[in-house]
């Protein structure tokens, strides 16, 4: 079963890199008035194949100073991080590979490990732009999760657990209630909400709706994604924490980062956007709501649930990418300003507010 979800998840990750990395050419092109690439297949629909077939052919060039452990290692302990992650994101209402109550607190605690996989790179590359590249990169990550946690703890206020499971029941048209019979712990799920976008956290206070724009803004940063590719500026630092790096190894750099994007874009649809319930209403005759939701324990279910899921992520990966061609690259000390004089006072703010809501 645990082989089964780690193809799943590995199939979720290459297909969304695929298609992400098409979109990034052709919704850019579209935005600034020319074409992208049209050459490589129907609409250019295999320019991404084509650019992993390049990076694949590439020679694996080692620079002679560099620490070997350090530097061969780097990439996996970064993709191990970012793939590590999938294992508690519930993709349906019966698709989770470990369910785990401390969801939350385990993304963060796994997507932690990055930090450790960019000074790897950083430091085994024995250049210093690489080292001032990845410096700046774990200087920025460890910034924007202090807004990015307290971002997420609004929504763990409110609804008072840390299991992403019981927060997507939370924002559904099911009510799940805990029993015991002999001794082994039973679910009762039932109808009782009428479900759809008005259960989505962003609509039940004002003040998460705040928290969800400061998630994501934080989490453009922790993707170190335009306007926050500071680290990763070409112009200025000659490419970042990579740069030593080629062919197949600076492709698993490049698969982590979109892995990435796809985690933070996963994890927001989960604790602001219903997670995988549907955004359609059930009220009255009207089961809309109920037939695109499927009742949990059923192949439905789980088809609808990932499908829902999957399209709110990729709403998300759309406005990253949009975001990317429209606003140009902060400074250092925007950067910084942005971080600890706007969005963490503001997410402390909503933080406090998410707590005097919950008890009045």
């Amino acid at each position: 079963m645990i082989i089964l979800y780690i193809v799943s998840y590995l199939t979720l990750l290459l297909v969304t890199v695929l298609v992400v990395f098409y979109f990034e050419r052709k919704i850019p092109a579209f935005i600034q008035d020319r074409m992208g690439p049209t050459e490589t297949g129907k609409y250019g629909l295999l320019q991404g194949i084509a650019d992993l077939i390049k990076l694949l052919q590439k020679e694996d060039i080692r620079p002679k100073s560099i620490d070997k452990i350090l530097f061969l290692a780097a990439p996996f302990v970064l993709f191990a991080a970012v793939f590590g992650a999938f294992a508690v994101i519930p993709l349906g209402p019966e698709i989770q590979a470990a369910s785990i109550h401390s969801g939350l607190l385990v993304i963060l605690a796994i997507l932690s490990l990055e930090v450790i996989g960019l000074f790897m790179a950083g430091w085994g590359s024995n250049s210093k732009f690489s080292l001032y590249g990845a410096m700046r990169s774990i200087s920025q990550l460890i910034s924007y999760e202090i807004p990015l946690g307290l971002s997420m703890l609004c929504v763990i206020v409110t609804y008072n657990t840390l299991d992403l499971q019981s927060i997507c029941y939370e924002q559904s048209i099911w009510s799940v209630k805990s029993h015991f019979l002999f001794g082994i712990p039973r679910l009762n799920i039932s109808v009782s909400r009428t479900g759809g976008f008005l259960t989505w956290s962003i609509f039940q206070s004002p003040f998460l709706i705040i928290a969800f724009v400061i998630f994501f803004i934080a989490s453009l940063a922790e993707c170190n994604r335009a306007p926050f590719d500071l680290p990763e500026a070409e112009s200025e630092i000659v490419g970042g924490y990579h740069i030593e790096y080629s062919g197949f190894r600076f492709a698993i750099f490049f698969l982590s980062e979109y892995g990435l994007m796809l985690i933070v874009c996963l994890v927001g649809s989960i604790l602001f956007l219903g997670g995988w319930s549907s955004p359609f209403l059930n009220i009255g005759r009207f089961t809309l709501g109920l037939w695109t939701s499927g009742h949990p324990g059923t192949w439905s279910a789980s088809i609808w649930g990932a499908f829902w899921l999957i399209s709110k992520a990729f709403l998300l990966l759309l406005l990253q990418i949009w975001i990317r061609w429209t606003y140009p690259r902060l400074r250092t000390d925007q950067l910084v300003y942005l971080c600890w004089k706007i969005l963490t006072p503001f997410a402390l703010g909503c933080l406090i507010a998410a707590i005097l809501w919950k008890l009045w």
